[in-house]
């Protein structure tokens, strides 16, 4: 089953061929600011398994100085992807269309979260950034 996503306008549409996976809300100061939120929801994608099916000449990007930005629809500023040295590598679960048939699975970067947000219990919380994983 593909998963399929939009911007707020409709313009910029995608196309997952695969699952997401690892999904987390991000609650920095930074991805406040970049999501225009009290967090981020976002899920990892297989880049191969990502397309753009629209608008992708209406895609701007900011990218940091280490290689890793987000990318907008520069007509109606909808937040779609998150990229890595060019690459998409994950989006914004507001974006998608439907059910994705996925949950979050932790809150990061909770020690800077905002003072008046509040978050339900049931998903793990981590003051930093998220647990490193094994290698395998």
């Amino acid at each position: 089953m593909d998963i399929t996503g939009e911007c707020f306008c409709g313009d910029v549409r995608y196309r997952i061929s695969g699952e997401l996976f690892d999904a987390r809300s991000c609650h920095c100061s930074r991805c406040r600011k970049a999501f225009s939120a009290q967090a981020s929801a976002y899920a990892l994608v297989k880049p191969e398994q990502f397309a753009w099916t629209a608008g992708e000449h209406l895609l701007t990007s900011y990218v940091g100085k280490h290689g890793y930005g987000l990318q907008f629809c520069s007509k109606c500023g909808s937040t779609l992807t998150g990229i890595g040295n060019g690459v998409v590598h994950g989006v914004t679960l507001g974006c998608v269309n439907g059910d994705p048939d996925i949950r979050l699975e932790r809150h990061i970067h909770v020690a800077s979260k905002a003072q008046w947000e509040q978050i339900a219990d049931g998903v793990p919380q981590y003051p930093f950034g998220p647990p490193q994983q094994e290698s395998e």
